[in-house]
């Protein structure tokens, strides 16, 4: 595994570039504004992009180059710029209706990351890898999973709820290019697409929200029910 043979600069490296997308996940958690979610997530697809090169070059895997510039492009880019246009074009700049307040959302946030930590650091040692930066990959890839569950679960707004989606599915992605970086490419373009996909479907209901029901809330959905 290439994360048990690093030099003690390239594990710095790679610790900071996750750490600082975890903490850019906390910021999303801990906001009411539909732009701050965005600006957050776009600066965590940016590091999540430098991340895939970093490995690339450290692991000699060629093709990451190619998949930090479509990461770059797709996530840092077009994602929020589809985002941005939904967001325009709404009345809505701020989480109106939520089941926990930030307040709560971070600490419980935190609760979170302690128990991926926890996970992580078991699996860690059952694997031989204790102490290592695979223990910190994993807490990172499995907290940020957690966080956007539980933005799905205490946010309404339609437009946070597929940022909830993005932020776990950046988990997803972030763990797999420092735990499995020889992932096939043909994956790795496959799940851009399913972004592309997901935005643009929330985009759709977020047009039939606001046209039909005059709210962007999801939770207005429950009318289509029986």
């Amino acid at each position: 595994m290439l994360l048990a043979h690093l030099s003690p600069l390239a594990a710095s490296l790679f610790s900071l570039l996750a750490i600082g997308s975890l903490l850019l996940a906390f910021v999303m958690l801990g906001s009411r504004w539909l732009k701050d979610y965005l600006l957050a997530f776009t600066a965590q697809s940016w590091l999540i992009a430098i991340l895939s090169g970093t490995v690339g070059y450290y692991g000699n895997y060629h093709e990451l180059y190619l998949v930090a510039v479509l990461t770059a492009l797709f996530r840092g880019l077009v994602l929020p710029y589809l985002i941005w246009r939904i967001i325009a074009r709404l009345s809505v700049e701020r989480e109106l209706h939520v089941t926990l307040q930030p307040s709560s959302c971070l600490v419980l946030g935190a609760l979170l990351v302690l128990f991926a930590f926890v996970v992580s650091n078991h699996l860690g040692n059952s694997l031989g890898l204790g102490g290592t930066v695979v223990v910190l990959a994993l807490t990172v890839m499995l907290s940020m999973k957690l966080i956007g569950f539980l933005m799905l679960a205490v946010r309404q707004e339609a437009i946070s709820q597929v940022l909830g989606l993005l932020v776990l599915e950046n988990g997803i992605f972030l763990g797999s290019q420092i735990l499995v970086p020889g992932m096939p490419l043909l994956i790795e373009l496959v799940l851009l697409f399913d972004l592309l996909v997901i935005v643009v479907s929330f985009g759709v209901l977020v047009r039939y929200l606001v046209a039909h029901v005059g709210s962007t809330s999801s939770r207005e959905l429950r009318r289509l029910v029986g």
